[in-house]
Order: structure tokens, then C-alpha cells, then sequence
């Protein structure tokens, strides 16, 4: 069984790994290609923030939130492998900052082709939001084992 779990950690994360991977190696003084896709969303996100809680976001580095982002796909990748909960609260928090940023589908008026190309991709991230969550859940459900205690044997009646 400790094989099987492993194993589905390992196909889980490969979704974080390769698209590490690529920003990784696409990554250049400017941050590369993701950063130039990623600007005109992180603009309209913006506005968007500061338009409906007047809170205005501050300036960010598109190459500062690429190379933060690889970091915590591969560091959260790697200690989710391994089984540690430090793992799914990387990816997890990847997940929350990134989604409304990548999948705008709000901007989008619910009859346009882009919406529903959005909503969906969306709606899969929240899905990788709940598997993460449900894997925090379990792991700090179950009993901690401890190292130092041994089996004791039964006590004697005493009579």
C-alpha cells in the first residue's frame, strides 16, 4: 500500500514538476515567456483588486513571481513526494495565487468561447486545490507514531 501511495504522489505532482520544468527552461533575464503571458493578466488583476476593494496592489517583477513560482512547485513537488504536509502547503499555496491570476474567467462575459475554456482550467485547479486539502486532512488525522514506545507485554493477574 505505502508503493501505491507513492506512486500517486509521484503522478500527482508531475503536473507541478513539468510545468516547472518548462518555465525553468524557458526562464531568461526577463523572465521568459511565461512572464511576458503572465503580465497582461497580473494588469487586469490588478485593476481588478483595486477597482472593487481599493487596495492597490504594489508593483511586482514578472521574473521575481516566475522564479517564486518554479521554487515552489519543485521544493513543494519534491517534499510532497516524500509525503510531507510542508509539501501540499507549497503547492497549495501556488495553487491560490495562481489560479485567479491564470484563469480569469471573470473578465469574460459567460457566452464567450473564452469563458468556458477558463472556467474549466479553473475548475481543475480547484480540484487540485481539494486533493491537496484532502491530503493535509488526512495526513494530520492520522495518530502520530511514536519511535520510542514498544509493544508492552500484558500484565499478570494478580490473585
Amino acid at each position: 500500500m505505502a508503493f501505491i501511495s507513492f506512486l500517486g504522489r509521484v503522478l500527482f505532482v508531475s503536473v507541478f514538476i513539468l510545468s516547472a520544468y518548462q518555465e525553468f527552461s524557458g526562464f531568461g533575464a526577463d523572465g521568459g515567456p511565461a512572464a511576458k503571458a503572465l503580465r497582461p493578466k497580473f494588469n487586469v488583476l490588478s485593476k481588478h483588486v483595486a477597482t472593487h476593494t481599493g487596495f492597490e496592489v504594489p508593483h511586482v517583477e514578472m521574473k521575481h513571481l516566475i522564479l517564486g513560482a518554479i521554487v515552489l512547485k519543485g521544493l513543494g513537488s519534491l517534499l510532497f513526494i516524500f509525503g510531507s504536509s510542508v509539501g501540499a502547503f507549497l503547492l497549495l499555496l501556488h495553487q491560490a495565487v495562481a489560479s485567479p491570476i491564470l484563469y480569469d474567467f471573470y473578465n469574460y462575459d459567460v457566452d464567450r468561447k473564452e469563458f468556458a475554456q477558463l472556467f474549466f482550467k479553473f475548475s481543475q485547479n480547484l480540484a487540485l486545490l481539494g486533493a491537496l486539502l484532502f491530503f493535509i486532512g488526512m495526513k494530520n488525522s492520522m495518530p502520530r507514531r511514536s519511535s520510542s514506545s514498544k509493544k508492552k507485554a500484558p500484565k499478570a493477574k494478580a490473585n
